[in-house]
């Protein structure tokens, strides 16, 4: 069976989706594995270590030619759609709730389509959630960009001219990313607050040495591992609740994600007005339209002396940790798939019947 591995067209993106480890792994269990030229280099891996791997480097035509699985990181663009081989299996992040198009397009060609973002959150598939192994790197990062956008540091410092006091750190969310930028910040000195729609995640933000504001009279609770989308009662006593909070944060970092709708607005003008002068906001909901009405996605925006960050795509920022924890994800997917290097896609099975959007022309799940 033969594997492509695509080089990622995205602009700004750094990651790859295998690495020479994983394919090394995969050509002595038999696979035939071919990665186009240059698709690691932005990772800081070589033609050269794919080739002493084992796994063959060539052009993009090439590697596609008579693929049986193209594996690729961000959603294909319809160029690239064009080149795949009618009827391959493509594993990638595809976001099928808002991509229709782009998923009647591979059903079109009789594409298996299997999209990694849609794997479900359930503990037989941990090892496989690409969202969280990514959300975690985007977690730690979110707090060192905050960290060089912030004009003091973070650490309670006591000194001969006297006591610097620790920054005040406000997160939104209490997934993956927030409970890493919770432990990252706290690791960096800060005293942090977290708030979160999930009563349950109060304790997780505790054991970290946060505090967490609690949203009394309302709450919302998670669904399939995700956070519900919150009403219009619970935000406005979660607005009440973290105002305090948030006129006195030096960083405030917003993770809120809703999946296959636009991300909940958390922080308004008027809160945003709330904010001292010098303080940072992260953004790390940039790509679908931002936690905070001022956001825009890879620009930072300076309102009334607040550095309003679109934080899009921090995993790509650290390319080489977040390729090798992305294959390692495919390793464990592809166990399930392709037991004995061939594939199989048995949908009586819990989770390829979750990420298997399309497969033999039919669309399997709703888009």
């Amino acid at each position: 069976m033969k594997i492509a591995v695509l080089k990622e067209t995205r602009l700004n993106e750094n990651r790859v989706a295998v690495s020479p480890q994983v394919a090394g792994t995969w050509v002595k269990q038999g696979f035939d594995v071919s990665i186009e030229s240059a698709a690691g280099s932005n990772s800081w891996f070589s033609d050269n270590q794919y080739s002493e791997a084992g796994a063959k480097v060539q052009t993009r035509a090439d590697a596609l030619k008579d693929a049986n699985v193209v594996m690729k990181i961000n959603p294909p663009t319809h160029d690239e759609i064009a080149e795949l081989p009618n009827g391959c299996a493509l594993i990638s992040l595809m976001y099928h709730r808002s991509n229709a198009e782009l998923i009647q397009a591979l059903n079109a060609k009789n594409i298996s389509a299997i999209s990694l973002d849609a794997i479900p959150r359930i503990s037989r598939a941990q090892s496989m959630d690409v969202l969280s192994s990514q959300a975690n790197l985007a977690g730690y990062m979110a707090v060192i960009r905050g960290a060089g956008h912030l004009d003091k540091i973070f650490p309670l410092l006591m000194t001969a001219a006297g006591t610097v006091t620790p920054a005040k750190v406000l997160i939104f969310g209490v997934g993956v990313a927030g409970l890493q930028a919770i432990a990252t910040a706290k690791r960096l000195g800060a005293v942090v607050e977290a708030t979160d729609v999930r009563p349950e995640t109060k304790e997780q933000v505790e054991s970290l040495g946060g505090k967490f504001i609690e949203v009394k009279g309302a709450e919302v609770g998670s669904e399939g591992g995700y956070a519900k989308e919150a009403t219009e009662e619970y935000r406005a006593k979660q607005r009440e609740a973290v105002n305090k909070s948030l006129a006195q944060a030096d960083l405030v970092i917003t993770t809120a994600l809703v999946p296959g709708r636009k991300a909940p607005i958390l922080v308004d003008e008027e809160q945003v007005g709330m904010m001292k002068p010098g303080s940072v906001l992260i953004d790390m909901a940039a790509e679908q339209g931002g936690n905070c009405v001022y956001t825009k996605p890879y620009e930072v925006v300076n309102q009334n002396g607040v550095r309003i960050v679109g934080a899009a795509n921090l995993a790509s920022e650290l390319p080489i940790n977040a390729s090798e924890l992305f294959a390692k994800n495919l390793v464990e997917l592809m166990k399930l798939i392709a037991p004995k290097s061939e594939l199989v896609l048995d949908r009586t099975d819990e989770i390829v019947a979750g990420c298997l959007i399309c497969h033999g022309g039919e669309i399997t799940q709703s888009v």
